[in-house]
């Protein structure tokens, strides 16, 4: 059942099979590593075709010098992507690059049953939120004038609503009339943003705030 399906050279049948094969266990790693995620058609649509082109490509070199070359250039193929992907997606990548392979040397069950195991274990991990982060992560910036000292302005205000936070950055902005705050914190309760906003603008004289994820640090 294991056995490769190629034996003496690629026929029509065997050929057909392979690549039919890839092309559904594509879509379906396109399917699981989409699932719930942000994506971009582009992902989604490398992830159900790149089997079934790997595949091609390690039928057409179906030899010992040939497979290995062939799978040193499948796996390059990960650097030619134009936007740095996640480590999702290039897991995604990977998988798919890994079926192709399989089908493409004939192992149609055998690719079959790895896409079951990791299809499976992906989902369930996703479900469970395996390493998820427990608290959101959030960069706050607060302005507020000079007059103002801002060691310990705050503090009560955190005290209700993060669970930690660190002032990581002070700086002066508009010719040093204004300092601008950048704390790193962990809300208690995502739903108490405006509000937490809202005692902060009582403390700062109503100027600028600006709150939002780690992730969106740079651009803020």
């Amino acid at each position: 059942m294991l056995n490769s399906i190629i034996s003496g050279g690629i026929t029509m049948p065997s050929f057909l099979i392979c690549i039919l094969a890839a092309i559904a266990l594509g879509i379906g790693t396109a399917l699981v590593f989409t699932y719930k995620t942000r994506h971009t058609a582009s992902l989604t649509l490398s992830l159900a075709i790149l089997p079934a082109a790997v595949a091609l490509v390690i039928m057409l070199v179906n030899g010992n010098i040939g497979a290995g070359v062939a799978v040193a250039g499948a796996f390059a193929l990960v650097r030619f992507r134009s936007v740095p992907g996640t480590a999702k997606e290039i897991s995604g990548i990977f998988i798919a690059m890994a079926v192709g392979l399989a089908c493409g040397m004939g192992y149609v069950w055998l690719a079959a049953i790895f896409f079951v195991i990791m299809a499976l274990l992906v989902l369930v991990l996703q479900i469970i939120g395996f390493g998820n982060e427990k608290t959101a992560g959030r960069v706050l910036k607060i302005t507020i004038p000079e007059n103002l000292d801002y060691d310990g302005l705050f503090d009560d205000v955190f005290e209700k609503y993060a669970a930690d936070c660190t002032l990581e950055k002070v700086r002066t902005t508009n010719m040093g009339t204004l300092y601008e705050l950048t704390y790193e914190l962990n809300m208690k309760n995502e739903a108490d943003s405006k509000a937490f906003i809202d005692e902060l603008r009582c403390r700062n004289g109503n100027l600028n705030i600006i709150l939002g994820r780690v992730s969106d640090k740079e651009m803020m």
